[in-house]
């Protein structure tokens, strides 16, 4: 009978560890950017497939971005499992699809634990490399 007992506190402690998780992941989802239609529609002033100006971007991510999101935008970097939302994947399609003003606007922003980069990079020339190196973390 205390075989059974066992087996059943094991099982009944690996079914609540589930829920934790599943309910923990599940409140970690990215929420929707409230984005302004017009930041939506911003251009970049400098060209965004210009190998300096994506340099300039990769150097910016190592010092500011990598961290958190990981060499390759995958969401992995060392303080990304300290976080409380999940930083995302810069690879994935949804990413990806999102207008180059959408990307200066997150950068430029924040939101949540994610810092607004307009204080620390106050030049704007810099956060639209970031958003051009951004554009080459594809799978």
């Amino acid at each position: 009978m205390k075989t059974t007992q066992k087996i059943l506190t094991v099982l009944v402690t690996m079914v609540i560890a589930i829920f934790f998780i599943t309910g923990n992941s599940y409140s970690q989802a990215k929420k929707p950017w409230d984005i302004p239609a017009a930041a939506k529609s911003v251009k970049s002033p400098v060209n965004l497939k210009d190998a300096s100006v994506i340099g300039n971007g990769k150097d910016l991510w190592a010092k500011t971005c990598k961290s958190c999101h990981g060499s390759k935008g995958l969401g992995d970097g060392p303080k990304a499992a300290s976080l409380k939302t999940n930083p995302g994947d810069f690879t994935a399609a949804a990413f990806q699809g999102q207008s180059d003003g959408d990307l200066f606007y997150e950068t430029s922003k924040g939101r949540d634990e994610m810092p607004a980069y307009e204080k620390k990079i106050p030049e704007a020339n810099d956060r639209w490399a970031l958003v051009a190196y951004m554009r080459t973390l594809k799978k």
